[in-house]
């Protein structure tokens, strides 16, 4: 059984969030070991504070890439059928050649740093044409600026916006921009069970 998206329990927590979210979307519940649940939430929120107080700058990049990493060699020793590869800098973008692209077209998933007021962690879980269907952990009630970003209720195991593609390769930092070139971060993450290839299927040729 798959469980419903989450959202963050704070102003910090949307790395760990996404991450989780990440899991389950692609995995049903009953095969989620905890060892994955404890690890993502205790290599996360390791930024502090211009005041020293730990967690409250979030998640660093460097945390993010070790996650991945270890995602990585989980997988490799066969306590789940998960991989995954960290993205970073010009690799980082959305379209039809992407990276991101192809793996969400695959069956994966992908959590991006992009900005919303400032830094933030989003997960990607599709494609719709033009169209980039995302669940973003922070809580809100009224869409986002710019026109044409849509909220939705009714996919809660998989996203709550879709956002035209164009918004995300701005070098700026406007809503749900990926930002400068040489910041921006990925996070690719595949149910190697599920994921689509060209020796599984035509469809990924399509």
């Amino acid at each position: 059984m798959k469980n419903p998206l989450h959202y963050q329990l704070s102003e910090y927590d949307c790395g760990p969030t996404s991450m989780l979210n990440a899991i389950s979307f692609l995995f049903e519940r009953e095969q989620i070991p905890p060892e994955i649940i404890r690890n993502i939430m205790l290599y996360c929120l390791d930024c502090y504070s211009a005041e020293g107080i730990s967690g409250k700058s979030g998640t660093s990049c460097t945390a993010m890439m070790f996650l991945s990493n270890w995602l990585n060699g989980f997988g490799k020793i066969g306590q789940l059928p998960v991989s995954s590869c960290y993205l970073s800098g010009k690799s980082v973008l959305i379209g039809r050649e992407s990276y991101v692209c192809d793996a969400l077209r695959r069956g994966g998933a992908a959590v991006v740093r992009l900005y919303f007021e400032e830094e933030h962690y989003v997960l990607l879980t599709g494609i719709d044409g033009d169209r980039v269907l995302m669940f973003d952990p922070y809580y809100q009630t009224t869409s986002p600026e710019p026109g044409g970003i849509l909220i939705v209720e009714d996919h809660p195991f998989s996203h709550n916006r879709i956002v035209p593609a164009e918004y995300f390769n701005s070098e700026g930092t406007g809503t749900y921009a990926l930002g400068p070139t040489d910041r921006r971060e990925a996070i690719l993450i595949f149910n190697d069970t599920t994921k689509l290839t060209a020796e599984k299927t035509i469809e990924y040729f399509i």
